[in-house]
């Protein structure tokens, strides 16, 4: 089964072709947002440097309208990255099976880029305006747990041979940014404490995810150049 996904497709195309759809789900989704923010009820539409991502899956919105279209395009986005990083990540250690601690290295972070999907998955099926708390955990654990991942397979290639040096290096500066906004996370300004603190908040948090993105896009370019099937 594992070996079956070990092909161009899941580990090339598939990811590009979801980071592309989830963009594009989330951009439809900020369009036909109602509208508010947490400290404006009143706006009309969605703030790009005042709504975070999450304002797009709850169930109402900020300034009291249904949200339901907005909610399901998000939670779409989030199912699929989920599911195909999980597969992802499931055939990658097969790639460096041929060196032993690379290969419990790439097991070790596969396992933490599972739990990262898992939070993904569970992030669109906890509105914050319903269960705010879980929610959080959910989010939170996305990029905790990516954040072992990513150190996890900076190692792993950088001792390996499948991938360019240069895609190690890229890897060490994924974990570095998210280990960054982890910090932020724990100890930056509370998004509610004021609107400079939201601003603060919402600008970080749509940095790492464009981060995220290019990070699997420029990992399928070094694995292209591989020999799969």
């Amino acid at each position: 089964m594992i070996q079956f996904l070990r092909n161009r497709f899941m580990l090339v195309f598939l990811p590009r072709i979801v980071v592309f759809v989830f963009i594009l789900l989330q951009i439809i989704a900020m369009l036909v947002y109602p509208g508010g923010t947490i400290h404006n009820e009143h706006s009309i539409g969605y703030s790009f440097l005042s709504n975070f991502f999450s304002d797009l899956g709850t169930y109402t919105s900020y300034n009291g309208s249904p949200n339901y279209l907005s909610m399901s395009l998000f939670i779409i986005g989030l199912t699929l990255v989920g599911i195909t990083f999980s597969f992802f990540y499931l055939a990658l250690p097969q790639l460096f099976i041929d060196n032993k601690v690379n290969y419990r290295f790439a097991i070790l972070g596969s396992i933490f880029a599972w739990g990262g999907s898992i939070g993904l998955i569970g992030t669109g099926f906890t509105p914050a305006d319903q269960v705010l708390d879980l929610h959080i955990f959910f989010a939170n654990s996305i990029f905790e747990c990516f954040m072992i991942t990513a150190l996890s397979y900076t190692i792993v290639i950088y001792r390996g041979k499948i991938l360019e040096k240069k895609y190690a290096i890229g890897y060490g500066l994924f974990f570095i940014l998210i280990a960054l906004y982890v910090g932020v996370l724990e100890w930056g300004p509370a998004a509610r404490s004021s609107q400079s603190a939201l601003f603060f908040q919402v600008v970080t948090q749509k940095m790492i995810v464009l981060v995220f993105c290019l990070s699997i896009v420029v990992q399928t370019i070094g694995l292209s150049k591989i020999d799969l099937k």
